[in-house]
């Protein structure tokens, strides 16, 4: 699904990420461990092109998002993320925040297939050879009905659905998390990127946000997990990365990573967090 062939970033002289290359299979759940300043959230980042990379490239279903010719938007649209800080608009509600991502694509879509045949229309008159314009089966009320429909399936999912049209300072820290992963989910994503979901809650909210990961696990999603829970690691993973100073050191299966780690940097670190 995602291919990533010696990717590089750089901030000035500094390098974060050297020369990584690794393939993330569609069903995988990556998870990815090493010390803070490794480039781990800098690696996901790049996932789908919100820090541009300096050299390499990255094919997501078989296009290059790391081309600047690529419009990134497009594929954007089939990456969910979710931040360590939630990244909800708080001077929206719970609902609207949901909503947003879906009917600005839906919504876009509609306004450029109406472009599109307005100008179908006028080369038409001109030619003999017609053009088929393209069909056009929806509406901006019938976007936004079917956006808030799903908002509350998926409010409902996380028993939320009382929260709806509250706004996000209302809510716990555990509860703007899991809506932060719906609002997502929202979007109907291929792959969903983590960057430590867990690491801004409280220890007595971390629980609530695992467990509906792992619902995703059980469902199939195709994920990439910066992580620090390690036991969490060890659970739902099929592959473990460990990185240290901008490089994949290690990647194995979870049962090899945490019980039989080949690498020494990744054996001294195991053994200060387990």
């Amino acid at each position: 699904m995602i291919d990533v062939i010696n990717l590089k970033k750089n901030y000035g002289k500094l390098e974060v990420l050297k020369d990584i290359t690794t393939t993330i299979n569609q069903g995988e759940k990556i998870a990815i461990i090493g010390p803070s300043g490794s480039g781990k959230s800098t690696f996901l980042r790049c996932l789908n092109c919100m820090e541009d990379p300096t050299g390499g490239a990255i094919i997501f279903e078989g296009v290059d998002i790391a081309n600047i010719n690529v419009d990134i938007n497009i594929h954007r649209r089939h990456m969910g993320m979710v931040f360590q800080q939630f990244n909800l608009f708080n001077n929206k509600t719970v609902i609207d925040n949901i909503m947003l991502s879906p009917m600005h694509i839906e919504s876009h879509d509609l306004r450029v297939k109406k472009l599109k045949n307005f100008f179908i229309k006028i080369r038409n008159t001109f030619t003999k050879n017609k053009k088929p314009i393209y069909e056009i089966n929806t509406t901006r009320a019938k976007i936004k009905a079917e956006a808030k429909e799903n908002a509350m399936r998926l409010l409902k999912r996380i028993g939320l659905e009382d929260k709806a049209n509250v706004y996000p300072s209302t809510l716990s820290g555990g509860q703007k998390q899991r809506i932060a992963i719906v609002r997502a989910l929202a979007m109907n994503p291929k792959v969903m990127l983590f960057d430590e979901p867990t690491s801004s809650l409280d220890p007595e909210m971390v629980g609530e946000v695992l467990d509906l990961i792992k619902q995703l696990v059980n469902e199939g999603m195709t994920m990439v997990i910066v992580t620090h829970e390690m036991g969490f690691a060890k659970e739902v993973a099929t592959r473990v990365l460990f990185m240290d100073e901008g490089k994949i050191l290690e990647e194995d299966v979870p049962e090899e990573i945490f019980t039989n780690p080949k690498n020494a940097r990744t054996k001294e670190f195991l053994s200060k967090v387990l």
